[in-house]
């Protein structure tokens, strides 16, 4: 059995000039996993990425991927990996079908199988009828099954995506992450005229996921996390157990008259000392307000408000989203 994570990173540090991008982190990344990279912008997701890839070579530490050692072993790794980026590395002017191919003969595929990858990945992505069509023409969802459907004809063990849902909306955003189910879960099976027996066997686990994204709902998705910030990790665990061991408090959650000046009301009596809270958060039409045993403080919350002429309205405590704790350890 094999034990070897798909990923492991340790100590890995990168400094330009006097800047640490990432400073002395550690992870790992099983087999057959979706793990999430999560931080601000300039946080060292991208630069983590670059370095794991063998695109960017470590100050410091070292990276293992598929039991290789990146620095000295690139070549034999870059053919058992995909990567799709926020840009989603397509040709606007070329068709689905000439991407497709062209991506193809970049990984190497000979015609036969190629054209049998190629079949795969339109109906993946469902653009069997759309073959002939521009890329530019694509709606960013549909952009995007393409890119990924690209980046996966050549079938990688491992798949690095950078932020790969930006912009996209919403319902393409989780027919995204069906699609990153579906390739977890259900083993890409080998052509027996071809593979060896070694590849057989490591066809027989789903491909492993590396994912940043800025999306809170999607990193809920994922199996485990790392939360990253001024290139530390400074969280990492599955969802629930991040939110276990990071939520500095209770949430309650807040339904006022007035959202936005209910948590202007509610941070000023934090700033004069009136309010003991850890944070007051603008969700939509929804306050989140954070704190120990927050229900000690639902009547001096309904008070402030209420001379303030804002209806508190329904007050609730409910788990914290991921959301939550994100901003809370951002915070810290």
């Amino acid at each position: 059995m094999d034990y070897q994570p798909a990923i492991l990173a340790k100590d890995l540090t990168k400094r330009f000039g006097d800047f640490t991008a990432v400073d002395h982190i550690n992870f790992n990344v099983q087999h057959g996993e979706i793990f999430g990279f999560l931080g601000p912008n300039g946080s060292g997701k991208t630069t983590t990425i670059r370095m794991l890839l063998g695109l960017m070579k470590p100050g410091e530490g070292s990276v293992e991927v598929l039991g290789l050692k990146v620095e000295k072993d690139t070549s034999k790794i870059r053919p058992r990996v995909g990567y799709m980026s926020q840009r989603f590395s397509l040709y606007n002017d070329l068709t689905v079908l000439q991407n497709l191919n062209f991506y193809g003969q970049a990984y190497g595929l000979e015609n036969s199988l190629l054209q049998k990858r190629i079949a795969e990945a339109l109906h993946m992505a469902g653009l069997e009828r759309h073959e002939n069509t521009q890329t530019r023409d694509l709606s960013g969802g549909w952009r995007q099954r393409l890119a990924l459907g690209a980046a996966i004809l050549h079938r990688p063990e491992v798949l690095f995506l950078d932020e790969p849902t930006a912009g996209v909306d919403p319902l393409s955003r989780r027919a995204f992450w069906d699609l990153l189910y579906k390739l977890v879960s259900t083993p890409l099976q080998p052509e027996t005229n071809q593979a060896s027996l070694e590849s057989e066997m490591r066809e027989q686990r789903g491909v492993t996921v590396f994912i940043t994204t800025h999306y809170m709902d999607e990193a809920e998705h994922s199996h485990r996390l790392a939360f990253i910030q001024h290139g530390k990790i400074i969280a990492s665990g599955s969802p629930i157990e991040i939110k276990t061991q990071k939520m500095p408090g209770d949430v309650l959650e807040i339904s006022p008259s007035d959202a936005a000046g209910a948590v202007k009301v509610l941070r000023s009596a934090q700033n004069d000392g009136k309010l003991p809270l850890n944070e007051i958060v603008l969700y939509g039409s929804l306050v989140h307000v954070i704190a120990p045993d927050i229900l000690r403080h639902e009547q001096a919350i309904t008070v402030i408000l209420q001379n303030s002429g804002i209806q508190p309205g329904v007050m609730t405590v409910i788990e914290p989203s991921l959301e939550d704790v994100f901003i809370a350890c951002m915070k810290s």
